[in-house]
């Protein structure tokens, strides 16, 4: 239902750029609180009607997919018999696959909204379970359909022109015979689902609802509730006591539940193991990789291209020692700007603007269709108490994309907008030019679209830059954004690998373990300039996406195959908005390094990620250089 961004934004700024839209008194003088939802516009917050107007309307699809559960039964044991018994039952399947994509994506949206309502947890609860009963109910589908002769099957797609649109599902499931189990094992694998799930889940009510991270005194002398949002601005913030108060009331929030945030981790590292050795693959990597088809030596490759080519990185941290003047770097320097003014902050009317235009080069109609977007109620704009954190985008195959965002008015935000918008966009196209059997296409050709946004932006902003400091504050973003999205990625996948890689070879994990595993590799990255204090090896266990296995190397990935792309549309590469265009309106209809390849990258290959460490060298070199400017 989501694709989650790595983005984490949202403070003090989201309550100065919406303070019209607040009641008379709602600011106080010495503690700036987090509004209510009820006290932003309704301009500002996504519509939902798209999915459903009400909860009664919620409701009758429920009750409508759960009645529509017993018509499979018609067609267990019978797949085989005809082109259109089969054709029938996987139109049924899609059928009320949208039922319970829309049900299952208005629940998480509303409990978006608020994640304290106990109302919305409820819904959730139900979706989830209901989609289950789905998962049960259809669980006899593939194993049937693995147990027919695959001439048969050709001839069914013979026989019957609509099941052609099946083709390459069919096919593709034939691939993966080896890894679907009988019927009732796979009953039971779907009646786990949400026991698999948990820990995840629980890592995400316990940081979204119960966690508090205290207050902080702020620059100005304000006391400031710290949250998971604000968080992300007092770490940039060049007052160092700010951001050093900031960074450790936010990490021994986490140290207080180091046993319970390991223990969940740990639960879902061997949850992962449990799948992969019921299914019988040979790893939990393989198992993540081999249902789109990506060799794995994909991931091995990102790994070692970094690994050989760390230099750059130590040369950043070396730089921001020098240029901060601090005898000792710690991470709670690294988000600092460097170019020595204070940041831009942008108003939520500014920021659409700025991003429209420097989006120009993705074509007329990507713009149009974008700025429509936009103005749609799509987005879900600022913080509010209970709020999920960060920004993803959702929605379903029938509904428009929605967007969680908690906007604070940074330039980092701004590109936010054109990232979340990028899988909006992909979304928009796929649904509109693939059937509903292939709108799911995969996390890995997802990340590109929106990292293709933030790269078209960034070098059109770096390109129309009118002064020194302007260039400085683009080359510092760019740069920040390659360390984000691509080296912390990286270092976030080589942590993923070695703690499946742990618990797989039927070694305990510990709080301990997770922290000391952490430490070693963050250090590494960074090398001999950063000291890391004890409390900062806790990053390891405060990271949402390790509880959705092997996710954050598409982040990495994504971004080398969008720094290609953007290359040669900025170049003005012939037929390159073709294929982007092209790109963004395919589904899960071809495998997604084949969709790529089509697209001009190569991601069996190092190439993209030594373009990606290249790019960054000569970044930081044009940063030093632009410093040491008189």
């Amino acid at each position: 239902m989501k694709s989650a961004s790595i983005r984490i934004g949202g403070l003090l700024t989201v309550l100065l750029t919406a303070a019209a839209t607040l009641p008379v008194g709602s600011l106080s003088a010495a503690t700036i609180e987090i509004p209510q939802r009820s006290e932003i516009a309704d301009e500002y917050k996504w519509n939902l009607d798209g999915l459903y107007s009400n909860l009664d309307d919620w409701q009758k699809d429920f009750d409508l997919l759960k009645a529509g559960l017993p018509r499979f039964e018609a067609y267990r044991g019978h797949l085989g018999d005809s082109a259109r018994t089969l054709l029938e039952c996987l139109k049924l399947r899609d059928e009320l696959d949208i039922l319970s994509d829309n049900i299952s994506s208005y629940a998480y949206l509303k409990l978006d909204e608020d994640n304290r309502v106990s109302e919305y947890q409820e819904l959730v609860g139900r979706a989830q379970a209901l989609g289950s009963e789905l998962s049960e109910a259809t669980s006899f589908v593939e194993p049937e359909l693995l147990s027919i002769d695959s001439d048969r099957l050709k001839a069914f797609l013979a026989e019957n022109p609509e099941l052609n649109v099946y083709r390459f599902h069919l096919e593709d499931l034939i691939r993966r015979k080896q890894h679907v189990l009988p019927e009732r094992e796979e009953e039971l694998m779907a009646l786990a689902g949400t026991v698999t799930r948990a820990p995840g889940r629980i890592f995400g009510m316990l940081t979204s609802a119960d966690m508090s991270f205290g207050t902080i005194i702020d620059e100005d002398g304000n006391e400031v509730e710290l949250t998971e949002e604000r968080f992300a601005k007092y770490r940039q913030s060049t007052d160092r006591r700010v951001r050093r108060d900031a960074h450790t009331r936010y990490y021994e929030a986490y140290l207080k539940n180091v046993n319970t945030f390991a223990a969940t981790l740990g639960s879902s590292l061997a949850s992962d193991r449990f799948r992969m050795k019921a299914r019988g693959y040979g790893s939990c990597l393989e198992m993540s990789l081999f249902r789109n088809n990506i060799p794995t030596s994909v991931y091995h490759n990102i790994i070692e291209a970094v690994n050989d080519n760390l230099a750059p990185l130590h040369k950043w941290a070396a730089l921001k020692k020098r240029i901060l003047g601090v005898d000792t770097l710690h991470p709670y320097d690294l988000y600092v700007p460097l170019h020595g003014s204070e940041p831009k902050e942008y108003t939520w009317e500014e920021a659409k603007s700025v991003v429209l235009d420097g989006l120009t080069p993705m074509g007329s109609t990507y713009v149009a269709d974008f700025e429509r977007g936009l103005n749609s109620g799509w987005i879900d704009v600022f913080e509010t108490k209970g709020k999920g954190t960060g920004a993803y985008s959702g929605g379903t195959y029938t509904s428009p994309p929605y967007i969680l965002m908690n906007f604070n008015g940074s330039l980092e935000w701004v590109f936010t907008i054109a990232h979340e918008m990028g899988h909006s966009m992909q979304t928009y196209y796929v649904n509109r030019n693939e059937p509903y059997i292939y709108c799911d296409y995969s996390l890995f050709v997802a990340e590109v679209a929106s990292t293709l946004n933030e790269a078209v932006l960034m070098k059109t902003l770096m390109r129309d830059a009118a002064t020194r400091e302007e260039k400085l504050q683009l080359l510092d973003s760019y740069i920040s954004g390659i360390k984000g999205t691509f080296f912390r990625q990286v270092m976030f996948a080589e942590f993923e690998l070695a703690i499946h890689e742990r618990i797989e070879s039927g070694e305990a994990v510990s709080a301990d373990y997770f922290r000391q595993t952490f430490r070693d590799i963050y250090q590494k990255y960074w090398g001999p300039a950063l000291a890391i204090e004890d409390i900062d090896d806790m990053l390891g266990l405060v990271v949402s996406h390790f509880y959705w296995q092997y996710y954050v190397y598409q982040y990495a990935t994504s971004f080398a195959a969008a720094q290609m792309m953007s290359e040669k549309l900025m170049d003005g590469d012939p037929g390159s908005q073709d294929r982007i265009m092209k790109f963004l309106a395919t589904g899960a209809s071809k495998y997604p390094v084949d969709i790529l390849k089509e697209a001009g990258v190569d991601l069996t290959t190092k190439e993209p990620f030594l373009v990606t460490i290249n790019l960054f060298s000569n970044l930081v070199d044009e940063m030093e250089r632009l410093l040491n400017e008189k």
